[in-house]
């Protein structure tokens, strides 16, 4: 089984692309693990919410890994413990199937995205800003992988 994950433009925070490169160094580790960026988009100034999201769809799409499970990081997702990420990504590994995560730009994504996802995740209640959850999410996939070997990284 692999995992990948495809974000939205590059992350502009020096300490967030920091966080990012020590969570993909520690998962590394465990599984094989692959970050794909679309380029951003250009001249948004003036472009409406909804011409943004589509093409950034168009450009989430050519990256989609065949075959794999797309789970979309998205506010309206199923939430998890860190535990229970970890049971879902645990199943997942049994079954054999390769997992594509996705988080989408500043206003989320296309109706084509939406319907290629066979699961939204939620990370919170609470809304994050897209570069942000970068981290967040790369340090909760991180402990799951803690917990699904019984290491002390997490504690219960």
């Amino acid at each position: 089984m692999k995992i990948s994950l495809i974000m939205t433009g590059r992350t502009k925070f020096p300490w967030i692309q920091e966080g990012i490169n020590e969570y993909v160094s520690r998962l590394s580790h465990y599984i094989p693990f692959t970050i794909m960026v679309t380029p951003d988009i250009r001249n948004t100034k003036n472009m409406p919410a909804a011409a943004q999201k589509e093409k950034e769809g168009q450009q989430i799409v050519k990256l989609i890994p065949t075959g794999s499970l797309v789970i979309l990081l998205d506010d309206n997702g199923k939430q998890f413990s860190s535990e229970g990420l970890a049971g879902f990504v645990q199943q997942k590994m049994n079954e054999g199937r390769d997992i594509c995560m996705v988080i989408g730009g500043a206003y989320g994504f296309s109706d084509d995205i939406y319907n290629k996802a066979e699961m939204k995740l939620s990370l919170s209640k609470m809304t994050f800003t897209h570069q942000l959850v970068r981290l967040i999410f790369l340090e909760q996939l991180y402990r799951t992988f803690t917990i699904i070997r019984g290491e002390p990284y997490h504690h219960s």
